[in-house]
């Protein structure tokens, strides 16, 4: 099918996100922060309009994001996700009514730059549609493992850097575990039908790890700042998904001399995030 439909699915996907990041930021500003994990909080944010405004758009960009797996690469479609953070400082510069100084759009070109020149380099192919069993298992199992420890980890620590950081790559791992769940449900739907969809085991599969990432996600908001929540989020969220697409479906990225320009393409994005977060964490 091509790049570019996933593309603009996962480009309109990228945008919702950012529109329902900086909504649910606010939201989750106003309700008694905790030092504990405590699953009451979507209680509280659900008496919050801001909340469920942001859950809206929540809902917008997985319809996109379901439209980009189904129609392209993980390893295509979950790096653009990078774009929310710029799009999400833009979004809560426009609400604040405050403009963004050149700094900041120097920050947004290159982490733009950099994602065009890591992606073209790339160049991601292969979209396999089915997963075997015995691939999911030890994914399913290492991924749980993975969250469960950072998200203990987090817990320990008081609110702060460390939490935030592992909070956020905690919810970094549930968002590309997700997607890629949701790739082969979003096939399935389109091969067999709406009763085959309801019926496998992945559809319910990225259902939970996307609620268990919504979680993860409004705590680590209240963790600490987000110059060490938002990189670990946005870099590890495309960093996994990568690494699965790669190890279960099979995709392809270049390599020889290719891993030039990618790393430089990384480079830039890894600069831009980390400057953006540092402007978000001290908005006012």
């Amino acid at each position: 099918m091509g790049v570019l439909l996933p593309t603009l699915f996962a480009l309109c996907a990228a945008t919702a996100n950012a529109l329902a990041t900086v909504l649910q930021r606010r939201a989750a500003l106003t309700v008694p922060q905790t030092r504990g994990f405590r699953p009451g909080l979507l209680i509280d944010l659900l008496r919050r309009p801001l909340w469920l405004a942001g859950i809206v758009a929540v809902i917008v960009a997985g319809v996109g994001q379901a439209a980009a797996l189904a129609t392209g690469p993980l390893a295509l479609v979950q790096p653009l996700f990078v774009l929310e953070l710029p799009l999400a400082l833009l979004f809560g510069s426009l609400a604040d009514r405050r403009r963004m100084p050149p700094r900041l759009w120097a920050a947004v070109a290159a982490v733009v730059t950099g994602l065009v020149v890591a992606m073209l380099a790339a160049a991601p192919e292969g979209n396999r549609t089915r997963v075997p069993l015995d691939r999911w298992v030890p994914t399913l199992a290492v991924c749980a493992v993975v969250v469960v420890a950072l998200t203990a980890t987090a817990l320990r620590r008081p609110p702060g850097a460390v939490r935030a950081g592992c909070l956020g790559a905690s919810t970094a791992v549930c968002y590309a575990l997700t997607a890629c769940l949701m790739k082969t449900s979003m096939h399935i739907l389109d091969d067999e039908g709406v009763t085959a969809f309801l019926t496998t085991w992945h559809t319910y599969a990225f259902a939970v790890w996307g609620v268990c990432a919504l979680l993860l996600l409004e705590h680590a908001l209240q963790g600490g700042p987000l110059v060490a929540s938002q990189p670990a989020l946005t870099l590890g969220d495309a960093t996994v998904s990568l690494i699965l697409g790669v190890l279960l479906y099979e995709e392809h990225v270049r390599g020889q001399w290719w891993l030039l320009p990618e790393l430089l393409g990384v480079g830039l994005v890894v600069a831009g995030v980390l400057r953006l977060a540092r402007a978000e964490s001290t908005a006012p």
